[in-house]
């Protein structure tokens, strides 16, 4: 029998479950999710195995009107990543339907989408009524000629198997790419850094939403099989730096707990997490810190 491998981005508006489908077909978390908008900012990548075949996702920061240098390099990204797939999935959240954004989104398809198979995915079916989905697709169908349309939930798992199946049978005849245990192709530093991150986000809220990034400076494999891990978390103003430390370092405290425990349970042994606040003013405009998050900085040239 032979194998089939490719890779299939999954593109759409800021919060529309890229992430949770992302983490459901792959069946481990891998991108992270939160209710915070924006919040993957690297092509993150997952891979899931479907009888012989090897589907890589590219998970692809929200498309949005992008404002900031990072925004730009955000958005070149998510598009880069439709550009390198053999399949392209267009997420549409039911009860937003389509939005501006979601009518830019399908403006830019225009080009990426020569010669590649886009497909739609209609998520969060569980909230909306059946004739208002049905209207939602034919109106999406009659604006893009997709070859596919599912409904589907992320969250809840309904529909994913279905679609996991069929971009199985799509993709492309070819060895696989990755070894069969292996996830995601993202370095563990970089996992590391947006686990906490997200434990940030989390526990922060409206307070410091994207003024904010995670390093992983060190890692060390101790003999008794732990893991040491040194971060630095960049934040852009002294009363920045205030927020995340919390009264008495009650913050930095718990976000530390919650991301060592997620690290220790994804990794499978003991962690030693240590995390340090750093103010810098610049670190929007700095070539270093968009190659740490796996962008590209002269994508966010105006």
């Amino acid at each position: 029998m032979s194998t089939r491998a490719g890779f299939v981005a999954l593109i759409g508006e800021p919060n529309a479950g890229k992430s949770t489908l992302l983490n459901r077909m792959v069946g481990a978390k891998v991108s992270i999710v939160t209710h915070k908008v924006q919040t993957t900012r690297a092509r993150i990548r997952g891979v899931a195995m479907e009888g012989e075949s090897q589907i890589v996702f590219v998970d692809t920061p929200g498309l949005f009107q992008p404002r900031r240098r990072l925004d730009r390099a955000m958005v070149a990204a998510a598009w880069g990543g439709a550009a390198d797939a053999d399949v392209v999935v267009l997420l549409v959240e039911a009860q937003r339907g389509v939005t501006e954004g979601v009518e830019r989104i399908l403006e830019g398809l225009q080009d990426i989408g020569q010669g590649r198979q886009v497909m739609l995915a209609i998520n969060k079916i569980d909230r909306v009524q059946s004739e208002v989905l049905l209207g939602l697709s034919k109106d999406l169908n009659d604006r893009y000629p997709f070859v596919e349309t599912f409904m589907i939930s992320a969250e809840r798992g309904h529909g994913v198997e279905a679609l996991r199946k069929w971009l199985a049978a799509e993709l492309p005849e070819s060895p696989w790419l990755y070894p069969e245990d292996q996830i995601a192709d993202l370095p563990m530093r970089m996992i590391a850094a947006e686990m906490t991150r997200e434990k940030l986000t989390l526990r922060l809220h409206q307070e410091l939403p994207y003024q904010l990034t995670v390093e992983t400076e060190g890692w060390e494999e101790r003999k008794d099989g732990s893991a040491k891990i040194d971060q630095l978390i960049y934040v852009v103003r002294d009363g920045h730096k205030g927020i995340v430390l919390g009264h008495k370092g009650e913050t930095i405290k718990a976000v530390s707990k919650a991301a060592r425990e997620e690290l220790q349970e994804f990794l499978g042994r003991k962690v030693h997490l240590f995390l340090q606040v750093k103010v810098r003013p610049n670190w929007l405009d700095e070539a270093e810190r968009y190659s740490e998050m796996g962008l590209e900085f002269k994508d966010g040239n105006a």
